[in-house]
């Protein structure tokens, strides 16, 4: 979904210049030149973020920005020629979210507009399908929320594997992820550490196979849907 900002700018050149930077960074933005009409436009046009000007007629900015804060958390960024102090405390005081200064740089407002956005949406994780979940700081392994009672050893062998599903890893990558020491050791202490996991797998996924032995290759993990 495409991010709106609302201009409230009653400089037209300065307002458009501003749209055309940001609409071209992939934003959709449109421009109020009064601020006695601007919470009328942001409850109609509903914006990610407002790009609000100091100095407005009809109505100040920190009014409008008071009246924009009675009824949305909506971020703002306060737009100002004026350097003092006070101006822009009062602004953060009443809800906005950062200030600029006049004169600036277009590309500086696009990029206070990605940080504040950045900063004020949610972030949504994302979804996870696998039944497998594994927790390297305890070395818990659940499957389905079924607890796999595993060694050390085998949850480092099932952690390699889960995090590469699909690929095949041989037994020298496999011996590397558990013996970080280079100690040698032979094959089949890999087949028997993977025999035992997959029997430990087996015990609460049932039939499911989880890990697939390549012939002369290596094994492998298969993400279930």
């Amino acid at each position: 979904m495409m991010n709106k900002i609302l201009i409230v700018e009653d400089e037209p050149k300065l307002a458009m210049l501003l749209q055309d930077y940001l609409t071209a960074d992939g934003y959709e933005a449109t421009i109020v030149e009064r601020g006695d009409t601007a919470v009328a436009a942001f409850e109609q046009y509903q914006p990610s973020l407002v790009l609000l000007d100091l100095m407005l007629p009809g109505l100040s900015g920190l009014e409008v920005c008071k009246h924009i804060r009675q009824q949305s958390t909506v971020p703002i960024i306060m737009v100002t020629a004026k350097v003092e102090e006070i101006d822009r405390l009062l602004g953060l005081e009443l809800g906005a979210d950062d200030y600029i200064c006049k004169p600036f740089s277009p590309r500086e407002v696009v990029a206070r507009v990605k940080a504040v956005l950045r900063r004020t949406q949610p972030v949504t994780p994302p979804v996870s399908t696998s039944p497998l979940s594994l927790d390297e700081g305890s070395y818990v392994a659940l499957f389905k929320n079924q607890r796999l009672d595993l060694t050390a050893v085998e949850f480092q062998l099932l952690k390699a594997l889960a995090d590469s599903p699909g690929r095949i890893l041989s037994r020298n990558q496999l011996m590397s992820v558990i013996y970080s020491d280079n100690r040698v050791v032979s094959d089949r202490t890999i087949d028997s550490h993977i025999k035992k996991l997959r029997r430990k797998i087996t015990e609460v996924a049932g039939s499911q196979e989880l890990i697939h032995s390549v012939y002369g290759v290596g094994y492998k993990y298969e993400q279930l849907d």
